[in-house]
């Protein structure tokens, strides 16, 4: 068997795993494959409706993946991998405006064009979150500013006027002073692609749990 290969998913979690030396107590022979991270950020700019059910449609050459619960799911029953039952992930999310919109109630997003992933987690999550507020013909979703890290450039370059991000990028945005219109958490789930020996799979999450320990 060659080595287990970890696609890190835009979080923390492998790197502090890898860093604080969790894989390598756990026995776990592996290696990185970050498949969407580059200097430029144009990994995060796939095109107009193109997301992360788009990227499993055409393979994921790693062992591991990590997306939102609906994407896996339906990736999943359609043969592009095994949904891991065992753990999930939540993932902190929320639309953002910059702090000088005059946007601070969901209701005001109302036609306002908002960044998401396009069949990513961000999509179903916003639409969730402002159906409560907001009749369906309202809601304006834009599919063609790119995976999170794309839209958060976009919307700090003020190329967009409002964005649903998650994770480092949301809480980055946070710290410049951009307004959270309305919270859009969701859950995350884990894909095994391959045939990756049982045992790495578990050796994987063990350390991920030491990770969330430490």
């Amino acid at each position: 068997m060659g080595k287990f290969v970890i696609a890190p998913h835009m979080r923390l979690h492998e790197w502090v795993a890898r860093d604080k030396g969790y894989f390598n107590r756990v026995g776990l022979d592996y290696e990185f494959s970050d498949q969407l991270r580059s200097g430029d950020g144009k990994l995060h700019d796939l095109g107009d409706k193109v997301g992360a059910y788009q990227t499993f449609e055409r393979g994921r050459s790693s062992n591991i993946n990590c997306a939102c619960h609906w994407t896996i799911n339906v990736a999943a029953s359609v043969g592009h991998g095994k949904l891991y039952p065992h753990a999930y992930s939540v993932a902190p999310a929320a639309v953002l405006v910059p702090p000088e919109s005059q946007i601070t109630h969901p209701a005001q997003l109302a036609g306002v064009p908002i960044s998401v992933g396009y069949q990513s987690g961000s999509h179903y999550s916003t639409i969730q979150a402002l159906e409560q507020y907001l009749g369906s013909e309202e809601i304006k979703l834009s599919f063609a500013d790119g995976l999170l890290f794309r839209r958060m450039e976009k919307l700090i370059d003020r190329q967009v006027p409002a964005a649903s991000v998650f994770s480092g990028p949301y809480y980055f945005l946070e710290q410049l002073g951009f307004r959270k219109v309305i919270d859009s958490t969701f859950m995350m789930a884990s894909m095994v692609t391959g045939d990756p020996n049982s045992a790495d799979v578990q050796r994987y999450f063990r350390a991920l749990r030491l990770a969330q320990a430490g």
